[in-house]
């Protein structure tokens, strides 16, 4: 009997275009067949693999996939503007959109622990998804942007996309198009689909969002300090060339106050703490040497453009023994 859930030993990597747009029409006919006239229903994070999958059933059975975009107020400046711009206007996606921040704030209001904060958005997450697959009375399958490292090393649950979580009672069979590519191929494949580079090279980002870099309980206003400071780096690291040469970078800011002074008056304001790593598996990282000129500009502009902000530092810190994330 053939396993499914196991990736054949002939099937070639995933590549060239070529191999992508092979892969595309095979996954496209298979979905054809397993869903017919029906609807299925997806979580769109945005991220490289829901994001994937998503463009692929457009292709297969456009309108009958429902894309349902949580914008939980953690994601990074623009990204739920980008998912909804690139599937709603550009793919003409069936794509509901839930601006649930206020919803997930006020439940986080006050939580500091770091494994409670996780479990809360973790939960909201499944609550606001299954709320809405109930109100879809017509949808039979759930899509899921499981690839291979997630059968590997987690059973074949999508942990980190939170469907896993959803009552049984639903009784949705799952499709599951690039369960069988590593991360690679599936941006091989999202790029012969036509999804901006952005999307398709987007950075790993935790599950729970800005909400791993805003340590301890979450405010709104260092919460905002948080998102303009990443979206500060994040443009000057494109400016400079870096952003494709380094593995990941973001910025984090961590619930205490630092002296400074502003315009001769003395002020207690945040710091914002610049975090750029490299690495091949994720597992041991380490820190490159960024351009002084480049750290300057990023902490001047963090320093005039961002409020509530006295101070920027670069963590130099390797792992192990610190992690990548600081949450």
């Amino acid at each position: 009997m053939i396993d499914e859930n196991k990736r054949p030993e002939s099937m070639p990597r995933i590549n060239t275009e070529a191999l992508a747009d092979q892969f595309i029409a095979e996954q496209v006919e298979k979905v054809k067949k397993q869903v017919g006239s029906r609807k299925v229903l997806l979580a769109l994070s945005g991220g490289v693999d829901s994001s994937v999958v998503a463009a692929l059933l457009i292709r297969a059975i456009g309108k009958q996939l429902v894309c349902v975009h949580v914008n939980h107020g953690l994601m990074r400046k623009g990204e739920s503007e980008q998912v909804i711009k690139v599937f709603r206007d550009e793919l003409n996606a069936n794509l509901i959109y839930i601006d649930a921040t206020d919803r997930f704030l006020d439940k986080l209001a006050g939580v500091a622990d770091p494994e409670v904060k996780r479990k809360i958005i973790g939960g909201e997450f499944i609550r606001i998804f299954e709320e809405e697959a109930r109100k879809l009375t017509d949808v039979d399958f759930l899509a899921q942007g499981t690839i291979y490292p997630d059968i590997l090393e987690s059973h074949g649950v999508k942990a980190h996309h939170n469907v896993g979580g959803l009552p049984e009672d639903l009784k949705f069979e799952l499709v599951e198009p690039v369960k069988l590519l590593f991360k690679d191929e599936v941006r091989v494949v999202g790029s012969a689909l036509g999804l901006p580079d952005g999307m398709v090279n987007r950075q790993p980002f935790p599950g729970p969002g800005l909400g791993v870099r805003c340590t301890g309980a979450i405010t709104r206003d260092r919460l905002a300090a948080l998102r303009e400071s990443d979206a500060i780096l994040r443009e000057e690291f494109d400016r400079a060339g870096l952003t494709g040469k380094v593995w990941q970078f973001f910025t984090v800011v961590p619930d205490y106050r630092s002296t400074g002074v502003r315009n001769g008056k003395r002020l207690f304001d945040w710091p914002v703490i610049i975090r750029a790593v490299n690495t091949v598996d994720a597992m041991s990282v380490t820190v490159p040497e960024l351009p002084w000129p480049l750290l300057k500009k990023i902490t001047d502009r963090i320093l005039a453009e961002v409020p509530g902000v006295c101070r920027v530092l670069y963590d130099l810190s390797p792992k192990a023994p610190a992690t990548i994330e600081w949450e």
